[in-house]
Protein backbone atom coordinates (compact mmCIF):
# COMPACT_ATOMS: atom_id res chain seq x y z
CA UNK A 1 0.00 0.00 0.00
CA UNK A 2 2.83 2.41 0.64
CA UNK A 3 4.40 1.55 -2.62
CA UNK A 4 0.99 3.28 -4.47
CA UNK A 5 0.80 6.55 -2.04
CA UNK A 6 4.59 7.06 -2.32
CA UNK A 7 4.48 7.24 -6.34
CA UNK A 8 5.05 10.83 -7.43
CA UNK A 9 1.56 11.37 -8.52
CA UNK A 10 0.43 12.12 -5.01
CA UNK A 11 3.39 14.49 -4.03
CA UNK A 12 2.65 15.98 -7.25
CA UNK A 13 -0.71 16.75 -6.61
CA UNK A 14 -0.13 17.77 -2.46
CA UNK A 15 2.52 19.97 -3.02
CA UNK A 16 0.86 23.12 -4.37
CA UNK A 17 4.35 25.38 -4.46
CA UNK A 18 5.73 22.63 -7.09
CA UNK A 19 5.38 24.10 -11.04
CA UNK A 20 4.39 21.06 -12.68
CA UNK A 21 4.31 20.64 -16.80
CA UNK A 22 1.92 18.19 -18.23
CA UNK A 23 4.26 15.90 -19.09
CA UNK A 24 5.26 15.89 -16.03
CA UNK A 25 2.04 14.88 -14.44
CA UNK A 26 1.32 12.35 -17.96
CA UNK A 27 4.14 10.41 -16.68
CA UNK A 28 3.35 10.26 -12.95
CA UNK A 29 -0.21 9.15 -13.52
CA UNK A 30 1.12 6.50 -15.83
CA UNK A 31 3.08 5.08 -13.13
CA UNK A 32 0.55 5.59 -11.11
CA UNK A 33 -1.47 3.25 -13.47
CA UNK A 34 0.94 1.07 -13.97
CA UNK A 35 1.11 -0.17 -10.16
CA UNK A 36 -2.75 -0.38 -9.97
CA UNK A 37 -2.66 -2.73 -12.47
CA UNK A 38 0.04 -4.41 -11.32
CA UNK A 39 -1.33 -4.80 -7.62
CA UNK A 40 -5.11 -5.91 -9.04
CA UNK A 41 -3.25 -8.63 -10.66
CA UNK A 42 -0.81 -9.73 -8.23
CA UNK A 43 -3.13 -10.03 -5.23
CA UNK A 44 -4.85 -13.14 -4.95
CA UNK A 45 -6.75 -11.62 -1.77
CA UNK A 46 -9.58 -9.70 -3.56
CA UNK A 47 -10.35 -8.05 0.10
CA UNK A 48 -6.68 -7.25 0.20
CA UNK A 49 -6.76 -5.42 -3.26
CA UNK A 50 -10.08 -3.94 -2.42
CA UNK A 51 -8.37 -2.43 0.51
CA UNK A 52 -5.65 -1.00 -1.24
CA UNK A 53 -7.61 0.35 -3.78
CA UNK A 54 -10.24 1.97 -1.63
CA UNK A 55 -7.38 3.92 0.68
CA UNK A 56 -6.00 5.20 -2.34
CA UNK A 57 -9.27 6.38 -3.39
CA UNK A 58 -9.47 7.88 -0.05
CA UNK A 59 -6.11 9.54 -0.42
CA UNK A 60 -7.47 10.90 -3.83
CA UNK A 61 -10.53 12.14 -2.49
CA UNK A 62 -8.24 14.52 0.52
CA UNK A 63 -6.55 15.49 -2.06
CA UNK A 64 -9.26 16.97 -3.72
CA UNK A 65 -10.30 18.92 -0.75
CA UNK A 66 -7.47 20.29 -0.24
CA UNK A 67 -7.19 21.34 -3.53
CA UNK A 68 -11.02 22.83 -3.27
CA UNK A 69 -10.50 24.41 -0.03
CA UNK A 70 -7.25 26.08 -1.51
CA UNK A 71 -9.45 27.44 -4.51
CA UNK A 72 -11.72 29.35 -1.98
CA UNK A 73 -14.55 26.55 -2.70
CA UNK A 74 -16.69 24.89 -0.17
CA UNK A 75 -14.96 21.35 1.73
CA UNK A 76 -17.72 18.62 1.34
Amino acid sequence: MDKILKLKLFRLLSESSLKVTNEEMQNAYGCFMEQVRAISQSEQNYSETFRILNITRIELVFIESLYQYGQGEKCA
